[in-house]
Protein backbone atom coordinates (compact mmCIF):
# COMPACT_ATOMS: atom_id res chain seq x y z
CA UNK A 1 0.00 0.00 0.00
CA UNK A 2 0.96 3.35 -0.59
CA UNK A 3 1.31 6.30 1.66
CA UNK A 4 1.77 9.92 0.84
CA UNK A 5 2.92 12.25 2.91
CA UNK A 6 1.45 16.11 2.51
CA UNK A 7 1.72 19.40 3.74
CA UNK A 8 5.56 19.05 5.01
CA UNK A 9 6.64 22.52 5.70
CA UNK A 10 10.20 21.66 5.45
CA UNK A 11 11.77 18.07 3.66
CA UNK A 12 15.05 17.13 4.64
CA UNK A 13 15.93 15.03 1.64
CA UNK A 14 20.15 14.96 2.34
CA UNK A 15 19.83 14.07 -1.77
CA UNK A 16 22.72 15.62 -3.55
CA UNK A 17 20.22 16.35 -6.32
CA UNK A 18 18.09 18.43 -4.94
CA UNK A 19 21.03 20.76 -3.33
CA UNK A 20 24.02 21.21 -0.85
CA UNK A 21 23.50 20.40 2.55
CA UNK A 22 20.30 18.79 3.73
CA UNK A 23 18.98 18.81 -0.15
CA UNK A 24 15.55 21.13 1.96
CA UNK A 25 12.50 21.08 -0.40
CA UNK A 26 9.52 23.44 1.10
CA UNK A 27 5.99 22.76 1.13
CA UNK A 28 6.74 19.08 0.10
CA UNK A 29 4.96 15.75 -0.11
CA UNK A 30 6.62 12.31 -0.02
CA UNK A 31 5.19 9.54 -1.13
CA UNK A 32 6.19 5.96 0.62
CA UNK A 33 5.09 2.39 -1.68
CA UNK A 34 6.59 -1.18 -0.61
CA UNK A 35 8.83 -0.18 1.70
CA UNK A 36 10.49 2.57 -0.44
CA UNK A 37 10.62 6.13 -1.50
CA UNK A 38 8.76 6.70 -4.73
CA UNK A 39 8.51 10.26 -4.46
CA UNK A 40 9.38 13.44 -3.52
CA UNK A 41 8.57 17.04 -4.51
CA UNK A 42 6.55 20.19 -4.21
CA UNK A 43 3.10 19.25 -2.60
CA UNK A 44 1.13 21.10 -5.51
CA UNK A 45 2.73 17.52 -7.67
CA UNK A 46 2.10 14.86 -5.60
CA UNK A 47 0.69 11.78 -7.39
CA UNK A 48 -2.15 9.56 -5.71
CA UNK A 49 -1.75 7.12 -2.92
CA UNK A 50 -4.22 4.44 -1.37
CA UNK A 51 -3.30 6.83 2.08
CA UNK A 52 -2.71 9.85 3.15
CA UNK A 53 -0.69 11.71 6.42
CA UNK A 54 -1.35 14.98 6.74
CA UNK A 55 1.66 16.41 8.62
CA UNK A 56 0.20 19.76 8.94
CA UNK A 57 3.38 21.89 8.37
CA UNK A 58 5.84 19.97 10.10
CA UNK A 59 9.08 18.94 9.17
CA UNK A 60 9.95 15.78 7.99
CA UNK A 61 13.63 14.32 8.41
CA UNK A 62 14.92 10.78 7.04
CA UNK A 63 15.31 8.70 10.20
CA UNK A 64 18.61 8.54 12.62
CA UNK A 65 21.31 6.26 11.48
CA UNK A 66 22.20 5.04 14.76
CA UNK A 67 25.98 3.67 14.05
CA UNK A 68 27.51 2.83 17.25
CA UNK A 69 25.87 1.00 20.21
CA UNK A 70 25.84 -1.95 22.90
CA UNK A 71 22.73 -3.25 23.43
CA UNK A 72 23.37 -6.53 24.53
CA UNK A 73 23.74 -6.32 27.90
CA UNK A 74 21.87 -6.85 31.19
CA UNK A 75 21.71 -4.72 34.38
CA UNK A 76 23.09 -0.99 34.85
CA UNK A 77 25.58 1.04 36.18
CA UNK A 78 23.83 3.99 37.86
CA UNK A 79 26.32 3.89 40.84
CA UNK A 80 29.03 3.93 38.88
CA UNK A 81 27.72 7.35 36.93
CA UNK A 82 27.26 8.94 40.21
CA UNK A 83 30.61 8.22 41.60
CA UNK A 84 31.49 9.57 38.22
CA UNK A 85 29.81 12.48 38.79
CA UNK A 86 31.53 13.13 42.26
CA UNK A 87 35.24 13.10 40.65
CA UNK A 88 35.94 9.58 39.57
CA UNK A 89 37.55 9.48 36.23
CA UNK A 90 36.39 7.06 33.54
CA UNK A 91 38.18 4.06 33.00
CA UNK A 92 37.72 1.14 30.34
CA UNK A 93 38.12 -1.33 33.15
CA UNK A 94 34.31 -0.93 34.14
CA UNK A 95 33.30 -2.83 31.28
CA UNK A 96 33.52 -6.27 33.38
CA UNK A 97 31.19 -4.92 35.72
CA UNK A 98 28.64 -5.13 32.65
CA UNK A 99 30.24 -8.93 31.77
CA UNK A 100 29.12 -10.82 35.41
CA UNK A 101 25.51 -9.25 35.00
CA UNK A 102 24.84 -10.18 31.19
CA UNK A 103 26.80 -13.53 31.40
CA UNK A 104 24.22 -14.41 34.40
CA UNK A 105 21.19 -13.20 32.29
CA UNK A 106 19.32 -15.53 30.15
CA UNK A 107 18.76 -15.21 26.44
CA UNK A 108 15.02 -13.82 26.46
CA UNK A 109 16.16 -11.69 29.38
CA UNK A 110 19.15 -10.07 27.20
CA UNK A 111 16.55 -10.12 24.33
CA UNK A 112 13.73 -8.29 26.26
CA UNK A 113 16.59 -5.61 27.22
CA UNK A 114 17.15 -5.58 23.69
CA UNK A 115 13.57 -4.62 21.86
CA UNK A 116 13.07 -2.59 24.58
CA UNK A 117 16.30 -0.38 23.76
CA UNK A 118 15.30 -1.18 20.03
CA UNK A 119 11.63 0.28 20.24
CA UNK A 120 12.82 3.38 22.87
CA UNK A 121 14.75 4.65 19.88
CA UNK A 122 12.19 4.01 17.17
CA UNK A 123 9.94 5.97 19.51
CA UNK A 124 12.47 9.27 18.95
CA UNK A 125 12.92 8.52 15.50
CA UNK A 126 16.06 6.08 15.05
CA UNK A 127 15.42 3.62 12.28
CA UNK A 128 18.69 2.44 11.54
CA UNK A 129 20.52 0.56 14.78
CA UNK A 130 24.01 -1.07 14.51
CA UNK A 131 24.58 -3.47 17.44
CA UNK A 132 27.97 -4.37 18.84
CA UNK A 133 28.44 -7.60 20.75
CA UNK A 134 31.46 -7.14 23.97
CA UNK A 135 29.79 -8.28 27.12
CA UNK A 136 30.11 -11.74 27.21
CA UNK A 137 33.79 -12.20 26.65
CA UNK A 138 33.83 -16.08 26.10
CA UNK A 139 33.40 -18.07 22.99
CA UNK A 140 29.71 -19.10 23.86
CA UNK A 141 28.60 -16.08 25.40
CA UNK A 142 30.04 -13.48 22.36
CA UNK A 143 28.03 -16.22 19.89
CA UNK A 144 25.13 -15.71 21.71
CA UNK A 145 25.39 -11.65 21.91
CA UNK A 146 25.63 -11.54 17.92
CA UNK A 147 23.04 -14.06 17.38
CA UNK A 148 20.55 -12.21 19.50
CA UNK A 149 21.63 -8.79 18.39
CA UNK A 150 21.21 -10.48 14.48
CA UNK A 151 17.32 -10.96 15.46
CA UNK A 152 16.74 -7.39 16.17
CA UNK A 153 19.61 -4.83 15.10
CA UNK A 154 20.25 -3.69 11.62
CA UNK A 155 23.59 -3.90 11.97
CA UNK A 156 25.68 -6.41 14.09
CA UNK A 157 29.04 -6.17 14.83
CA UNK A 158 31.57 -8.86 16.54
CA UNK A 159 33.14 -7.03 19.56
CA UNK A 160 34.76 -9.65 21.41
CA UNK A 161 37.90 -7.66 21.79
CA UNK A 162 35.94 -4.61 23.78
CA UNK A 163 38.67 -5.22 26.98
CA UNK A 164 40.53 -8.45 28.13
CA UNK A 165 38.44 -10.37 30.88
CA UNK A 166 39.80 -11.08 34.18
CA UNK A 167 42.29 -13.88 34.64
CA UNK A 168 43.14 -13.43 31.11
CA UNK A 169 46.82 -12.80 29.58
CA UNK A 170 46.29 -10.01 26.83
CA UNK A 171 48.13 -12.07 24.41
CA UNK A 172 46.61 -15.16 24.97
CA UNK A 173 42.93 -13.68 24.69
CA UNK A 174 43.99 -11.86 21.56
CA UNK A 175 44.53 -14.93 19.93
CA UNK A 176 41.13 -16.54 21.23
CA UNK A 177 39.72 -13.28 19.46
CA UNK A 178 40.88 -13.87 16.57
CA UNK A 179 40.29 -17.50 15.86
CA UNK A 180 37.83 -19.45 17.79
CA UNK A 181 36.04 -16.93 18.96
CA UNK A 182 35.42 -14.55 15.92
CA UNK A 183 34.68 -18.12 13.76
CA UNK A 184 31.58 -18.78 16.06
CA UNK A 185 30.41 -15.39 15.94
CA UNK A 186 31.26 -14.12 12.21
CA UNK A 187 28.23 -15.94 10.78
CA UNK A 188 25.78 -13.53 12.76
CA UNK A 189 27.68 -10.30 12.32
CA UNK A 190 28.58 -7.74 9.20
CA UNK A 191 31.62 -5.77 11.92
CA UNK A 192 34.33 -6.41 13.58
CA UNK A 193 35.40 -3.88 15.81
CA UNK A 194 38.23 -3.55 18.49
CA UNK A 195 38.48 -0.88 21.49
CA UNK A 196 42.13 0.16 20.41
CA UNK A 197 42.90 2.40 23.98
CA UNK A 198 45.13 2.07 26.92
CA UNK A 199 43.09 -0.69 29.52
CA UNK A 200 42.39 -2.56 26.59
CA UNK A 201 43.84 -3.55 23.14
CA UNK A 202 47.06 -1.91 22.08
CA UNK A 203 47.70 -1.50 18.04
CA UNK A 204 49.63 -4.43 17.32
CA UNK A 205 46.53 -6.69 18.97
CA UNK A 206 44.13 -4.71 17.42
CA UNK A 207 45.22 -5.31 13.86
CA UNK A 208 45.97 -9.15 14.79
CA UNK A 209 42.13 -9.42 15.42
CA UNK A 210 40.76 -6.68 12.75
CA UNK A 211 42.63 -8.78 9.93
CA UNK A 212 41.35 -11.65 11.49
CA UNK A 213 37.84 -10.93 11.00
CA UNK A 214 37.97 -9.07 7.63
CA UNK A 215 39.85 -12.61 6.25
CA UNK A 216 36.61 -14.32 7.75
CA UNK A 217 34.90 -12.12 5.47
CA UNK A 218 33.76 -9.24 7.86
CA UNK A 219 34.40 -5.20 7.82
CA UNK A 220 36.25 -3.30 10.11
CA UNK A 221 35.65 -0.46 12.56
CA UNK A 222 37.48 0.98 15.57
CA UNK A 223 37.01 2.14 18.95
CA UNK A 224 39.64 4.86 18.44
CA UNK A 225 41.22 7.64 20.47
CA UNK A 226 38.90 7.96 22.97
CA UNK A 227 40.56 8.10 26.18
CA UNK A 228 44.63 8.85 24.65
CA UNK A 229 46.29 10.15 21.73
CA UNK A 230 47.15 7.50 19.93
CA UNK A 231 47.73 5.75 16.57
CA UNK A 232 43.93 4.38 16.17
CA UNK A 233 42.61 6.43 14.04
CA UNK A 234 45.75 6.25 11.62
CA UNK A 235 45.22 2.37 11.98
CA UNK A 236 41.38 2.65 10.96
CA UNK A 237 42.83 4.27 7.95
CA UNK A 238 45.11 2.25 6.87
CA UNK A 239 43.02 -0.73 7.29
CA UNK A 240 40.01 1.19 5.20
CA UNK A 241 37.83 0.65 8.27
CA UNK A 242 34.26 1.82 7.44
CA UNK A 243 34.28 4.09 10.93
CA UNK A 244 36.65 5.56 13.73
CA UNK A 245 34.41 5.88 16.27
CA UNK A 246 34.72 8.45 19.41
CA UNK A 247 37.86 10.87 18.10
CA UNK A 248 38.28 12.61 21.05
CA UNK A 249 41.96 13.14 20.99
CA UNK A 250 43.45 13.36 17.82
CA UNK A 251 46.57 15.11 16.53
CA UNK A 252 47.08 16.75 13.36
CA UNK A 253 48.09 13.92 11.48
CA UNK A 254 45.03 12.33 12.53
CA UNK A 255 43.03 14.70 11.41
CA UNK A 256 45.05 14.90 8.08
CA UNK A 257 44.23 11.05 7.96
CA UNK A 258 40.65 11.08 8.53
CA UNK A 259 40.09 13.66 5.67
CA UNK A 260 41.96 11.75 2.96
CA UNK A 261 39.87 8.73 3.42
CA UNK A 262 36.54 7.46 3.52
CA UNK A 263 36.57 6.31 6.44
CA UNK A 264 34.04 7.77 8.56
CA UNK A 265 34.94 10.29 12.21
CA UNK A 266 32.23 8.86 14.37
CA UNK A 267 31.62 10.70 17.10
CA UNK A 268 29.43 9.96 20.55
CA UNK A 269 28.89 13.63 22.46
CA UNK A 270 26.57 11.51 24.91
CA UNK A 271 29.90 9.69 26.52
CA UNK A 272 31.80 12.79 27.03
CA UNK A 273 28.18 14.28 28.80
CA UNK A 274 28.43 11.15 30.47
CA UNK A 275 32.43 11.13 31.64
CA UNK A 276 33.15 14.70 31.51
CA UNK A 277 35.99 13.91 29.20
CA UNK A 278 36.75 17.00 26.70
CA UNK A 279 34.06 17.13 23.91
CA UNK A 280 35.97 15.91 20.34
CA UNK A 281 36.46 19.13 17.63
CA UNK A 282 33.65 18.51 15.03
CA UNK A 283 34.38 21.81 13.96
CA UNK A 284 38.31 20.95 13.29
CA UNK A 285 36.89 17.75 11.41
CA UNK A 286 34.79 19.31 8.81
CA UNK A 287 36.98 22.24 8.42
CA UNK A 288 39.62 19.47 7.41
CA UNK A 289 37.36 18.02 4.73
CA UNK A 290 36.31 14.68 6.96
CA UNK A 291 32.83 13.09 7.48
CA UNK A 292 31.61 13.06 10.57
CA UNK A 293 28.76 10.73 12.20
CA UNK A 294 26.79 11.35 15.12
CA UNK A 295 25.91 8.38 17.25
CA UNK A 296 24.66 7.56 20.41
CA UNK A 297 27.10 4.80 22.16
CA UNK A 298 24.40 3.78 24.12
CA UNK A 299 25.39 1.27 26.73
CA UNK A 300 25.23 0.90 30.42
CA UNK A 301 28.20 2.28 31.53
CA UNK A 302 29.33 5.42 29.83
CA UNK A 303 26.34 6.56 27.74
CA UNK A 304 23.28 4.89 28.80
CA UNK A 305 21.10 7.11 26.40
CA UNK A 306 19.54 6.13 23.35
CA UNK A 307 18.34 9.97 22.13
CA UNK A 308 19.96 10.82 19.11
CA UNK A 309 18.47 14.68 19.52
CA UNK A 310 20.02 14.71 22.13
CA UNK A 311 23.41 13.89 20.81
CA UNK A 312 22.23 16.87 17.83
CA UNK A 313 21.58 18.79 20.74
CA UNK A 314 25.21 18.73 22.57
CA UNK A 315 26.66 18.35 19.49
CA UNK A 316 25.81 21.90 17.96
CA UNK A 317 26.21 23.20 21.80
CA UNK A 318 29.46 21.95 22.70
CA UNK A 319 31.07 20.64 19.45
CA UNK A 320 30.94 23.66 17.12
CA UNK A 321 28.22 21.80 14.92
CA UNK A 322 25.58 24.21 12.89
CA UNK A 323 22.54 22.34 12.89
CA UNK A 324 21.89 21.71 9.03
CA UNK A 325 25.64 19.54 9.90
CA UNK A 326 24.52 18.23 12.99
CA UNK A 327 21.31 16.71 11.46
CA UNK A 328 23.22 15.10 8.29
CA UNK A 329 25.55 13.75 10.58
CA UNK A 330 22.86 12.16 12.59
CA UNK A 331 21.56 10.64 9.25
CA UNK A 332 23.13 10.65 6.00
CA UNK A 333 26.99 10.70 8.27
CA UNK A 334 25.86 7.44 9.85
CA UNK A 335 24.84 5.85 6.75
CA UNK A 336 28.12 6.64 5.81
CA UNK A 337 29.24 4.71 8.80
CA UNK A 338 27.58 2.09 7.88
CA UNK A 339 28.60 1.82 4.03
CA UNK A 340 24.56 1.77 3.48
CA UNK A 341 23.21 4.09 0.28
CA UNK A 342 19.80 3.11 1.50
CA UNK A 343 19.37 4.56 4.78
CA UNK A 344 19.91 8.30 6.28
CA UNK A 345 18.27 9.77 3.11
CA UNK A 346 15.08 10.29 1.40
CA UNK A 347 14.87 10.03 -2.17
CA UNK A 348 12.94 7.46 -4.70
CA UNK A 349 14.94 3.79 -3.67
CA UNK A 350 15.50 5.03 -0.50
CA UNK A 351 14.09 2.62 2.44
CA UNK A 352 11.32 4.84 3.27
CA UNK A 353 12.40 5.55 7.15
CA UNK A 354 10.63 8.93 7.96
CA UNK A 355 10.74 10.77 10.60
CA UNK A 356 7.83 13.54 11.05
CA UNK A 357 9.14 15.92 13.76
CA UNK A 358 6.40 18.05 16.02
CA UNK A 359 8.31 20.78 14.65
CA UNK A 360 8.01 23.29 12.04
CA UNK A 361 12.19 22.95 11.02
CA UNK A 362 15.46 20.62 11.87
CA UNK A 363 16.80 23.24 13.47
CA UNK A 364 14.42 22.81 16.14
CA UNK A 365 16.69 19.88 17.64
CA UNK A 366 18.98 21.94 18.34
CA UNK A 367 16.76 24.65 19.72
CA UNK A 368 15.01 23.09 21.71
CA UNK A 369 17.06 20.22 23.63
CA UNK A 370 15.37 17.79 26.23
CA UNK A 371 12.02 18.28 24.60
CA UNK A 372 10.43 14.94 22.80
CA UNK A 373 9.57 16.47 19.02
CA UNK A 374 8.87 13.29 17.64
CA UNK A 375 5.54 13.66 16.04
CA UNK A 376 5.10 9.73 13.83
CA UNK A 377 7.66 7.49 12.13
CA UNK A 378 7.87 5.34 9.76
CA UNK A 379 10.64 2.15 9.29
CA UNK A 380 10.90 0.69 5.80
CA UNK A 381 7.48 2.46 5.23
CA UNK A 382 5.52 0.21 8.51
CA UNK A 383 4.26 2.98 10.92
CA UNK A 384 6.19 2.46 14.14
Amino acid sequence: MSTVITNIGELVTNDPAVGDGLGIVRDAALVMDGGTVAWTGPASAAPAADASFDAAGRAVLPGFVDSHAHLVFAGERAEEFAARMSGRKYAAGGIRTTVERTRAASDDDLRANLRRLIDEMARQGTTTVECKSGYGLTVDQEERAVRIAAELADEVTYLGAHVVPAGWDAAAYTHLAATEMLSACAPHARWVDVFCEEGAFDPDQTREILQAGMKAGLSPRLHANQLTQGPAVRLAVELDAASADHCTFLSDADVDALASSRTVATLLPGVEFSTRQPYPDARRLLDAGATVALATDCNPGSCYSSSMAFCVAVAVRDMRMTPAEAVWSATAGGARALRRTDVGRLAPGARADVHVLDAPSHIHLAYRPGVPQTAAVWKAGCRV
